[in-house]
């Protein structure tokens, strides 16, 4: 069974689906894999090593033609038209933003799973691209913020005195959060975050942040935090703006599956806050955390730097895509064991992920 590599397409995306090293443990394991020219370059991969690895090298017309094709974006209505009819997709897909994407995969019979909805169960963990690609985020999100920032981030003490650390407050501590907090610790930065699910608290201080404690609890399904009532929302937000003046940077990951970014600082708040201090909103693409976010643009408000940056994950194209190639090998070797695809829409992780098959879009 053949498996096709096409090179993305989406503006700013670097990443790649499968990098070499993945590519020959497919291969190995029954498949042939066909990677089109040039699709692992921007991510630091080149041709040669997936021929070195087992793979074969083809145009656009043989990565899209193959059985499976695996990709890191969602397809264009064009490019839907190129896959094979009753072939597989296995991608980001973004299924409540891509109704006619939806059925046009579903006019060619193609069953398309969509990475983003892996079930958040024990034996689905190694498949899920959400976390792997959050970490990458969480990560890349402090670097910026620190490059942003008019001041270095740790305590130095000096012939010309002592330098006091920044302080960076987390908002959010899910998989991005905590890497975040991670991130700026090991910068040298006092780190404090927040979260409405007072069971990350534990986590937050086991990596040596401050844990800002305020009476709500909203995790909902899948460990994910959910939509915060009015008094609650009111108890949060005053929470924030007391704690915000103090802090150099500032780092929000708050999201709910579904909707759109709860609004967590709002312009008084970034008002409030010392000249020089830097907003990274890794919420940007579903609305912001922040009132001031604009997706994929720096504002300046009183002197604070608020950032939108857009898919972070591609700035770390060369891990992102080893972390979500693995998941991927990961995922076919559930659904595809010994080369060969089999489709079972009543198993809990197929199930949870198909969101067209059989000429019908099943998205939810």
């Amino acid at each position: 069974m053949r498996i096709g590599v096409p090179k993305e397409t989406a503006p700013g995306e670097r990443r790649v689906a499968l990098v070499p090293d993945v590519a020959g443990k497919l291969a190995k394991g029954g498949f042939e894999v066909v990677v089109e020219r040039g699709a692992g370059e921007p991510a630091g991969f080149p041709d040669a090593t997936y021929e070195a690895a087992g793979a074969r090298l083809a145009d656009a017309a043989g990565a899209f033609g193959a059985e499976i094709v695996l990709k890191v974006q969602r397809p264009t209505l064009a490019e839907a038209e190129r896959l094979a009819e009753g072939a597989a997709l296995v991608s980001f897909l973004a299924p409540h933003a891509s109704a006619d994407l939806l059925q046009a995969l579903a006019r060619r019979r193609i069953t398309a799973y969509a990475m983003e909805l892996v079930p958040r169960i024990t034996r689905a963990q190694s498949m899920d691209v959400l976390s792997s690609q959050a970490t990458l985020a969480g990560f890349k999100a402090v670097i910026l913020g620190v490059e942003a920032m008019n001041r270095i981030t740790p305590m130095l003490t000096t012939a010309a005195g002592t330098l006091a650390p920044a302080r960076a407050f987390v908002i959010g501590a899910g998989v991005a959060g905590l890497q975040a907090i991670a991130t700026a610790r090991r910068l040298g930065c006092v780190v404090s975050a927040f979260d409405v699910r007072p069971v990350v608290k534990e986590q937050v201080q086991s990596l040596g942040a401050t844990f800002v404690e305020v009476e709500v609890a909203a995790e909902g399904a899948g460990g994910y935090a959910k939509e915060l009532a009015e008094d609650q929302q009111r108890r949060v937000l005053a929470a924030i703006a007391q704690h915000l003046p103090a802090q150099d940077l500032v780092v929000t990951t708050a999201q709910i599956p579904g909707r759109p970014a709860p609004r967590l600082v709002t312009a008084e708040m970034v008002r409030s806050m010392k000249p020089g201090a830097v907003i990274v909103d890794l919420a940007a693409e579903t609305g912001g955390n922040c009132e001031l976010t604009r997706a994929g643009e720096a504002v300046e408000a009183g002197g604070v730097r608020v950032l939108g940056p857009v898919n972070l994950p591609s700035e770390t194209a060369f891990h992102a895509s080893q972390m979500y190639a693995r998941n991927l090998q990961t995922f076919l070797g559930h659904v595809a064991k010994g080369g060969t695809l089999a489709v079972s829409l009543d198993d809990e992780i197929q199930g949870a992920m198909a969101v067209t098959h059989g000429g019908e879009v099943r998205a939810r």
